[in-house]
């Protein structure tokens, strides 16, 4: 069977506008993401904690953006704007662990943060290679574990439709369409939306707590580096968030009233928005990371120069 998406995508003339816009903004998301991720990678000075997890956060970011934006192309030029059930559910797994990754890895970035600030003497003894490499795992694996459980419970419900109000696959519009009892669905999606985000959030707010507390009583070196390396930190958790919460408001009440492509702007912007504006901040608020990129570049010139 397929799902249709007809209300979304009747794009008319403007559709190779669209088509455009939106491909260059993926090739944009790919470069900066690809550019850091390969910057992180071949210089050594670079591998410490906060720039490994940085790391995982662009890779992240690209596996995101790959699962809604060749849909979303491909969407846009076809006549007929459908999708068989196996990849609908494909794009649902990829989005929701997408978004489970982000969030822990943020929540270790935060961690990683009020070690280096809290305990700066001991931040090497306790933040190890293994202890790395163990957190890096668990961003990964646990949320690509606990999105496969939940897909599998909507894979098994009996549908009665197949019309999706939204521009993409999204879980809770198929739970709607379904004939079935969704309760156990339900009763499961609130402890888990209790567990992905009430835990991070509780995380991250203890983290900067004694983060804030070691800053008020610290040196003027201690607040700037709080103030250097949690900026960028915090601007990311704040624009992900919102983004969560449009997506949460889109999907939970009526929105009719609201225009139609501001609805669909703010479906989408947290795997949109957010892939673009991460290597923005990071490059440009992270002391080394731009210091690596001015070199390069600036290398490059010389090069041009000489030649």
């Amino acid at each position: 069977g397929n799902f249709s998406f007809d209300a979304y995508f009747d794009t008319g003339m403007l559709k190779y506008l669209y088509f455009t816009i939106i491909l260059c903004l993926y090739v944009l998301i790919i470069l900066s993401n690809v550019f850091l991720i390969v910057l992180i990678c071949v210089n050594r000075s670079l591998h410490e904690p906060m720039y490994l997890f940085l790391c995982s956060l662009f890779v992240n970011q690209l596996y995101g953006s790959t699962g809604l934006f060749p849909f979303i192309l491909l969407q846009i030029l076809k006549d007929v704007h459908t999708v068989s059930f196996s990849l609908c559910f494909l794009q649902i797994y990829c989005l929701y662990s997408y978004v489970q990754v982000e969030i822990i890895n943020l929540t270790v970035m935060s961690y990683d943060r009020y070690l280096s600030i809290c305990f700066p003497l001991q931040y090497h003894t306790r933040m190890t290679q293994n202890k790395i490499a163990v957190l890096i795992t668990v961003v990964w694996v646990y949320p690509l574990l606990k999105v496969a459980v939940r897909r599998y419970m909507t894979v098994s419900l009996q549908l009665c439709g197949n019309i999706i109000d939204k521009i993409y696959c999204n879980n809770y519009s198929i739970v709607k369409l379904s004939c079935s009892d969704t309760t156990v669905n339900n009763i499961y999606g609130l402890i888990n939306a209790f567990i992905s985000m009430c835990v991070p959030v509780m995380l991250i707010l203890y983290s900067y707590m004694r983060i804030l507390k070691v800053c008020f009583s610290g040196s003027k070196q201690t607040r700037h580096k709080a103030v250097s390396t949690c900026t960028p930190h915090l601007a990311s958790l704040i624009n992900f968030a919102l983004g969560c919460c449009f997506e949460v408001i889109q999907s939970r009440f009526n929105m009719n009233h609201v225009p139609n492509m501001l609805r669909i702007f703010l479906s989408v912007y947290f795997v949109i928005l957010q892939p673009v504006f991460n290597p923005m901040v990071y490059g440009l608020k992270t002391s080394k990371i731009r210091v690596k990129c001015n070199h390069l570049l600036c290398g490059k010139r010389h090069l041009d120069s000489e030649s």
